[in-house]
C-alpha cells in the first residue's frame, strides 16, 4: 500500500532531525501574511483582495466556523481512501485547483507550476480563460493529468466557439462556465491603486493567440497592445447571458459542463433543467458581490435539491482539510482550491505550490483519520455538529 498523505508532516520531521526546515509555514491560515510581505502591493491584493467592504470574505471564512467536526473513536480508521470520482475521472482527493486567473504577477511560472504539480499529485486542475500562458502550454506542462477549461463566456461568439475548441483538442475535459464575473466587482484594493493587470497584457494568452480574437486586429496584439485591448474588453465584459444561452455552451462542447458562481437554489435547479452535469457553489472568493451570502451557507440546500442529479462542487474560502470535510458532509463531491497555492507560488513557483498542496493534503488526510472516518466518501452530516 502507499504511504498515506499524512506522511509529508512525517517527512518534515525527519528532515528537521538534519536542521533542514520547511522553506515555507505549514499554517494555511499563514500564507496570505508571508505572500504580502513577498509581494508588491498590486500584485497581493488583487489576489487577496474583495469586493467592497471585505464582507462576503469574511463570512466565508466565519461560515466554516459555525459547523464543528464530531469526532468518532475506535472506528478501525488506520488504512484510509481520500480518492474520489469527480464527473467520471477519478481523483487522488476530492481537491481541484481552483481557476486563477494572470497568475504572472505572482511568479514568472504562473500557470505551469499548479499544472505541473497537479498532476503529480493525482488532483484536477482548472485554468482559468486569462491565464498567463496559453492553454496549450498549460496542458503541455499538466501531461497526463485531469484538466478543466474554465471560460469566462466571450460576447463574441466567434471567440467562444474558437476557445471550446482549441480546449478540447488540447485535453481539457469539463468546461466551468463561470456565470458571476461579467462585470468587475467593486474592488477597492485595485481601485485605489488603479491596478488592473490585463490593460498592460498580463493574463491574455489565450485571447491574444487565439486566430478568431485576432482576426480582426490589423496588427499582432504585441505590435499594437492598446487596439489589442480595445478588441478584448467588449469581448470579455458588459453582457450578462442568459439560461436559455447555455444550450450553446453544450451543443458545442463534447463533454461536462459545469456553472460555477450557483448561490440559490432556485438558480441550481435552473442549471439543472438546463442539462448541465454540474454546479460550483461559489461566491468567486468575495470577490464580485459585497455582503452576499457565504458559499457554505448556500451549499447545504442546494445539495439536498439537486445533488443526486448534479455534480454540486464547493469553491469559497477553503483553507484547511477540516474545511474540506466540512464541505463534503454538507454535500459537496469536491472542492476547488485557490488563494492558499497561489501564496505558494508566490512564495517558491512550483516549490511553493508543490508545498501547500500536499500539506493541504497531509492536513485534511489526518483530519479525516483522526475524525474517526476511512473514506471521505462516507462523509454525511452526522459527522457535524452546527457552533
Amino acid at each position: 500500500m502507499s504511504a498515506p498523505l499524512s506522511a509529508y508532516a512525517s517527512e518534515i520531521y525527519l528532515q528537521g532531525m538534519g536542521g533542514v526546515l520547511p522553506p515555507f509555514t505549514t499554517d494555511s491560515c499563514a500564507l496570505e501574511q508571508a505572500a504580502r510581505e513577498a509581494l508588491e502591493p498590486g500584485p497581493f491584493w488583487y489576489v487577496a483582495g474583495a469586493a467592497g467592504s471585505g464582507a462576503t470574505n469574511r463570512a466565508n471564512r466565519e461560515a466554516f466556523d459555525r459547523w464543528r467536526l464530531v469526532p468518532r473513536m475506535l472506528t478501525g480508521a488506520t488504512d484510509r481512501d481520500l480518492g474520489t470520482t469527480v464527473l467520471g475521472e477519478r481523483l487522488r482527493a476530492p481537491i481541484i485547483t481552483a481557476p486563477i486567473g494572470v497568475q504572472s504577477i505572482v511568479h514568472p511560472e504562473a500557470e505551469k507550476a499548479v499544472a505541473a504539480v497537479a498532476a503529480e499529485l493525482g488532483l484536477a486542475m482548472a485554468l482559468s480563460t486569462v491565464s498567463s500562458f496559453c492553454l496549450e502550454d498549460v496542458a503541455a506542462a499538466n501531461g497526463d493529468g485531469v484538466r478543466w477549461f474554465q471560460l469566462y463566456w466571450p460576447n463574441d461568439e466567434q471567440v467562444c466557439l474558437s476557445l471550446l475548441a482549441r480546449a478540447k483538442a488540447a485535453g481539457f475535459t469539463t468546461l466551468v462556465v463561470t456565470l458571476d464575473t461579467w462585470l468587475l466587482g467593486w474592488r477597492p484594493h485595485d481601485l485605489d491603486r488603479a491596478y488592473l493587470p490585463f490593460l498592460t497584457g498580463e493574463g491574455l494568452a489565450n485571447y491574444f493567440t487565439d486566430p478568431a480574437f485576432c482576426a480582426p486586429l490589423d496588427k499582432p496584439p504585441a505590435e499594437d497592445l492598446p487596439a489589442a485591448l480595445m478588441r478584448w474588453l467588449p469581448v470579455f465584459s458588459g453582457v450578462d447571458h442568459t439560461w436559455d444561452q447555455v444550450a450553446f455552451l453544450r451543443e458545442n462542447w463534447d463533454g461536462p459542463v459545469v456553472l460555477k458562481g450557483i448561490q440559490h437554489v432556485d438558480d441550481a435547479r435552473r442549471a439543472l433543467d438546463c442539462g448541465v452535469q454540474g454546479i460550483v457553489v461559489s461566491n468567486h472568493g468575495g470577490r464580485q458581490v459585497d455582503g452576499a451570502i457565504a458559499s457554505l451557507d448556500a451549499l447545504p440546500a442546494i445539495a439536498d435539491a439537486v445533488g443526486d442529479s448534479l455534480e454540486v462542487l464547493f469553491d469559497s474560502g477553503v483553507r484547511t482539510g477540516a474545511d474540506i470535510l466540512k464541505a463534503l458532509a454538507l454535500g459537496a463531491r469536491a472542492v476547488l482550491v485557490g488563494r492558499p497555492w497561489v501564496y505558494g507560488l508566490a512564495l517558491g513557483g512550483t516549490a511553493g505550490v508543490r508545498h501547500v498542496l500536499r500539506s493541504l493534503l497531509a492536513d485534511l488526510d489526518l483530519a479525516l483519520a483522526l475524525s474517526g472516518h476511512a473514506s471521505a466518501a462516507g462523509l454525511g452530516r452526522d459527522a457535524l455538529q452546527p457552533h
